[in-house]
């Protein structure tokens, strides 16, 4: 089975208080991004899928092996993005997406390749027993996903809970906001590998 990463990285930021984008924001010696891409392309999917709207991330991309899909619809919400990353998947021959935010730079690699050999239909992410990013949802499911608005796959978990498992992971799934989350998160790091966070630890 093919698996692709879809990394979500269209909206606006509009919390964001700062000079830049928030996932253009600096973070550990790094962007916010950096992080999220460095992790993703660690896990070692078959295709790493990247869908941009509001922002140019052209330099954080330049050389990275990733499939860049513009989604010009992003200000109609999340779920546009997601039609989009998964469109483009089925397109490119794939079975399944891990689908990720590109605000989410403690979600360590580790996570990404425990969702996606997981075997369900909707196999989620937790982290405490919380449910997070990323979501692996496979071919079967994408006609049920939502066309617009921000809910992106959260509808289909709670209407379909038949088709959902959970995997347990370690890392951080707190979004980058505001400036706040990134004051609170943007501690001295001794290692940038594989898209760790300073704690570290298995799926």
């Amino acid at each position: 089975m093919s698996t692709a990463a879809v990394v979500l990285a269209a909206g606006g930021g509009t919390r964001f208080a700062g000079p830049s984008h928030k996932l253009l924001a600096p973070f550990r010696g790094h962007t916010v991004f950096a992080w999220v891409l460095d992790a993703v392309l660690a896990a070692g999917l078959d295709e790493t899928i990247v869908v941009v709207g509001a922002v140019d991330l052209r330099s954080e991309l330049d050389g990275r092996p990733v499939l860049v899909v513009d989604n010009p619809d992003w200000q109609q919400g999340q779920a546009t993005s997601l039609r989009a990353g998964w469109t483009t998947a089925q397109q490119q021959g794939h079975d399944a997406v891990v689908v990720g935010l590109g605000d989410q730079p403690l979600v360590p690699s580790s996570a990404w390749r425990a969702v996606a050999e997981g075997t369900t239909p909707i196999v989620v992410a937790t982290y405490e027993g919380r449910r997070r990013n990323p979501v692996r949802l496979a071919h079967q499911v994408w006609p049920l996903l939502s066309s617009s608005g921000d809910e992106g796959a959260r509808e289909v978990l709670r209407e379909r809970p038949d088709l959902v498992s959970e995997v347990p992971c370690a890392g951080h799934a707190d979004d980058i906001d505001t400036v706040e989350d990134l004051r609170r998160w943007n501690l001295p790091t001794t290692s940038r590998s594989s898209g760790q966070s300073t704690k570290r630890g298995r799926c």
